[in-house]
């Protein structure tokens, strides 16, 4: 198969991933389980470089060849969009394809929690969208600046390594910045933001102690910024942040956050029985006692907040699997593999059943 069809297949089997790798056949990713496409051959490096050529431009396929691996955005017809990894592996090109839908689902669609309808009419304040690779966190980053983009008069601006959802003006106008090709930097990105009249600000990736403290600036002078990261849970989330800045700074970052947080959410995306794949989250907000414990440090207390508060719209990842296995969305040995504390899983599935 060319690239086209190979893409055209991806698309077709609503597969998240296509994969190129040397010694193995082109493979999907449906529904989280990767498998090889029937009756394609083993790839050769001679065939993955004829692919990839197909697909990238000069300056791309030199980045390649430079830094060993370049990320970058692809139109496919009028089909879809990929986010593309090219790298190398054992001295041999290879490549990752995630499918970025054309339209952007909605909050509600998405089956996301209600209460992130709210988190799009913040003024200011950070917003932190948490989970492994391949979780949905950039989908649900978008849903949520479509739905300010439909309701609000703002200025949004983008940073992202690459662009994925490509959005339209509508109430709002949006600046999208692409990493390499619009900016070279996270942190002189994020510095120039400021310049350039925001009221909201997506962080595709908080990656270093730079990106993370420029990200916290723009948030403290009164913006509205949403950024991800890749950890496990909320406490976890604040820890990172932490951690990443010298040790002579942590209690002034430790003050910024507990000033400017607004909400992580951790989300997990776990095969459904019906197929499919359903999301299962865990939400912190920034209430009083969640404040303090992040200016004190005391992030041990975080997971015990946030169950004794789902009153105002807090849970953990437990009680939203233990809700999915309840009303026979998944099955309990889904949850338990998905679950951070096992033990808290069975404890509400049997309390509640």
């Amino acid at each position: 198969m060319e690239i086209s069809e190979l893409l055209e297949l991806t698309v077709e089997n609503k597969a998240s991933d296509l994969h190129l790798v040397v010694g193995v056949p082109p493979a999907l990713r449906i529904d989280g389980v990767l498998s090889p496409i029937p009756n394609e051959a083993v790839l050769t490096p001679e065939r993955v470089n004829a692919l990839l050529q197909d697909v990238m431009t000069a300056e791309q396929l030199e980045r390649l060849n430079v830094n060993k691996e370049v990320d970058f955005s692809l139109s496919f017809s009028e089909r879809a969009r990929f986010r593309v990894n090219a790298y190398t592996q054992k001295r041999t090109p290879a490549a990752a394809f995630r499918t970025i839908p054309l339209t952007i689902p909605t909050v509600d669609e998405l089956g996301l929690p209600p209460i992130m309808h709210s988190f799009t009419t913040l003024q200011q304040g950070f917003i932190l969208v948490t989970g492994p690779t391949g979780h949905g966190k950039s989908t649900s980053l978008a849903a949520m600046l479509e739905e300010i983009n439909t309701n609000r008069k703002t200025h949004i601006v983008t940073i992202e390594d690459p662009i994925e959802f490509v959005f339209s003006a509508k109430q709002s106008i949006i600046s999208q910045r692409e990493m390499n090709m619009d900016t070279h930097s996270w942190s002189i990105a994020l510095r120039s933001a400021l310049r350039e009249d925001p009221d909201v600000v997506l962080v595709g990736e908080m990656r270093d102690y730079e990106t993370i403290a420029a990200a916290l600036t723009v948030a403290e002078t009164g913006h509205l910024v949403f950024a991800t990261l890749h950890t496990n849970s909320a406490a976890q989330t604040v820890d990172r942040v932490v951690d990443v800045f010298p040790e002579e700074q942590q209690d002034q970052v430790k003050l910024q956050l507990s000033n400017v947080l607004q909400a992580v959410i951790s989300q997990r995306l776990v095969p459904a029985i019906a197929g499919g794949r359903v999301v299962a989250h865990e939400i912190m907000l920034a209430s009083t006692a969640i404040r303090t414990a992040i200016r004190e440090g005391k992030t041990h207390q975080i997971d015990s907040i946030i169950q004794t508060s789902s009153e105002v719209g807090m849970n953990t990842l437990e009680a939203s699997l233990a809700d999915l296995v309840l009303t026979g969305k998944i099955t309990m040995e889904t949850a338990t593999t998905y679950a951070i504390r096992s033990d808290q899983l069975t404890r509400l599935v049997h309390r509640q059943a």
